[in-house]
């Protein structure tokens, strides 16, 4: 028998979330573990001037939101050299780029959003095109975390939706692997696609930040794996303390997951504390890769550990998909998921 069998530990793939259009807005704010982060905060590596020339360039960013200053002759004010509506933190994982999108968004007054990319989609197909713009249309600030494309429509859609923020005051900050120049580089290739990703790169000022992930973890690592009895052994025990734990083999979660927009991914993990995952394997295709991504991204966020037998997790992704479009993200996923296996998650402060 099974441990879900016993009726002890709930199944994610048992979980039908909702989720609606006031409930996505009410979550655009900064992931919990970056709730006090800040400029200051930012602990940059002196090893790579980029880091502390990140902080300047996105404090100067936030300058714009303060008043201008008198002085100069008969004190005047002085003319301020406004800067792109856009910034665009381009680096690596784990070399802070959400950290300062956070520290930007608790500097900026009034109304502001920070979310993902997936959740921006999510509230256009909660409200509606028109009904998202009219929800985001005077706000000061709208940060998106790692600006990825899956799919050209989404980003095609989100490209005019932030041209027209942009047309009526709003700024943007973002975060991705990519500079947006190459989005999309080596995955679409249409030319109406391409001029999309043009206009939009012409909003940002691009800054760049260099190093190496500050976990200092190693993606040609291993994710900890345990032995069939171990694994039940430990989903039982847990499940006796009250530890709110799931347990689905690899193949259920995968084949659900398909049946779950990713921005109700949130909604399958609230409240779970620990995941087991039995019997991994290497994935073959590329959409059930990509929904792994999104999932291990809501999962880090949350900082749910994950217990596991099979395939270490880090091995999930083949050589054709490491060495394709989407490398970048799939070495991002890597790396969280040697984290949650490890126990090596950030700390809760955010600090770098």
């Amino acid at each position: 028998m099974t441990i879900e069998q016993t009726g002890a530990v709930l199944r994610l793939s048992d979980r039908t979330p909702s989720i609606t259009g006031a409930e996505i807005a009410a979550d655009l704010v900064p992931p919990p573990q970056f709730e006090h982060a800040s400029f200051d905060s930012y602990r940059p590596d002196h090893g790579y001037p980029s880091q502390a020339g990140a902080v300047e360039s996105l404090k100067r960013f936030a300058s714009a939101w303060e008043p201008s200053r008198p002085g100069g002759l008969f004190g005047w004010a002085r003319k301020r050299v406004e800067p792109l509506p856009g910034v665009y933190l381009d680096g690596g994982f784990g070399v802070g780029k959400t950290h300062l999108l956070a520290a930007l968004w608790y500097a900026a007054p009034g109304r502001k959003y920070f979310g993902t990319f997936i959740e921006y989609t999510a509230l256009v197909g909660a409200l509606g095109y028109a009904g998202a713009v009219k929800l985001l249309r005077g706000s000061e600030l709208i940060c998106i975390d790692e600006f990825e494309l899956d799919d050209p429509g989404d980003t095609m859609m989100m490209t005019r939706m932030l041209s027209e923020l942009v047309a009526t005051g709003t700024r943007i900050a973002a975060t991705s692997n990519t500079p947006p120049n190459s989005l999309g580089e080596g995955r679409f290739a249409a030319s109406d696609f391409l001029r999309e990703i043009q206009a939009l790169s012409a909003h940002f000022e691009t800054i760049r930040i260099d190093g190496l992930d500050y976990r200092r973890r190693d993606t040609e690592g291993r994710a900890v794996t345990l032995e069939p009895d171990e694994y039940e052994r430990t989903i039982a025990a847990l499940s006796e303390r009250g530890t709110s734990v799931t347990s689905d083999s690899f193949d259920d979660l995968m084949s659900h997951l398909a049946t779950v927009h990713p921005s109700k991914y949130i909604k399958l993990i609230a409240g779970v504390q620990v995941i087991g995952l039995r019997d991994v394997h290497v994935l073959d295709d590329q959409m059930e890769a990509l929904r792994l991504v999104a999932f291990i991204d809501r999962v880090y966020d949350a900082e749910i550990p994950i217990l596991e037998t099979g395939t270490p997790l880090n091995a999930v992704f083949d050589d054709d998909m490491l060495g394709g479009g989407y490398r970048k993200k799939y070495l991002r996923a890597t790396s969280r998921m040697i984290a949650l296996t490890t126990g090596e998650l950030p700390p809760h402060d955010g600090e770098l």
